[in-house]
């Protein structure tokens, strides 16, 4: 099996690495923040920094060969825990169907700069 490296369009990052990894049916992505596809810029609220990431999180697995329900975890972190309900607005949205959802774990951290909220995902595309 050979590895691939995803890069998907309005998303990237500063130091040279993909958006994303895929072996085989695995695609592991790296760090995926809220930032404008066209300037770079972090959102102006948690909201939208939220949306602006699931944008980012749909462009990387669609890039990989998947869509949303391929995949299997998310890992989130956030500057404030406690603002889950951006977060949930979106993930509602994204993944509407209780019965057909990743799993997710969210963890609060010391985010640097003007992010507010980060996350990566694990994919599994047949």
């Amino acid at each position: 099996m050979s590895r691939r490296s995803i890069y998907a369009e309005g998303f990237s990052h500063k130091n040279p690495i993909p958006a994303a990894c895929r072996i085989g049916p695995m695609l592991y992505s790296g760090s995926i923040q809220g930032t404008d596809p066209a300037t770079g810029a972090y959102g102006d609220t948690l909201e939208r920094q939220c949306e602006l990431m699931f944008d980012h999180v749909r462009r990387i697995v669609e890039a990989g060969g998947g869509s949303l329900a391929h995949i299997a975890k998310m890992t989130v972190w956030m500057r404030d825990r406690g603002q889950r309900a951006a977060l949930n607005a979106v993930w509602l949205r994204a993944f509407p169907d209780p019965q057909d959802r990743p799993a997710r774990h969210t963890m609060q951290a010391d985010l640097d700069g003007d992010k507010l909220i980060e996350c990566d995902f694990v994919a599994v595309i047949d």
